[in-house]
């Protein structure tokens, strides 16, 4: 069963720019990981929110990268310093 998310980032205004590299830079890096199939970066037109969606093999395959995540400095849950509120974060299973 494969095994997904979908999360809803706000960052502030003057850092949109600065969150949508951040989120690619991570992106790329799970690209390499096993078990990934899939990620996207999204931008709202009027850039409220940036949302990032993900797809993996299986939930060990995505939860095995979530270490290097965070040593890239994403946060799965929670608030960065570049956000004006909390992110909403989905996970997802194929069926």
């Amino acid at each position: 069963m494969s095994f997904g998310f979908v999360a809803f980032h706000y960052p502030a205004p003057e850092h949109v720019d600065e969150f949508v590299a951040k989120c690619h830079r991570v992106a790329e890096a799970l690209r390499q990981q096993p078990g990934f199939l899939s990620v996207g970066v999204w931008v709202t037109p009027d850039g409220a929110a940036v949302v990032t969606t993900g797809a993996f093999e299986s939930e060990d395959a995505f939860r095995a990268t979530t270490d290097l995540a965070r040593e890239m400095g994403a946060t799965p849950d929670g608030l960065s310093d570049l956000e004006v509120r909390p992110r909403e974060v989905y996970f997802l299973q194929s069926r």
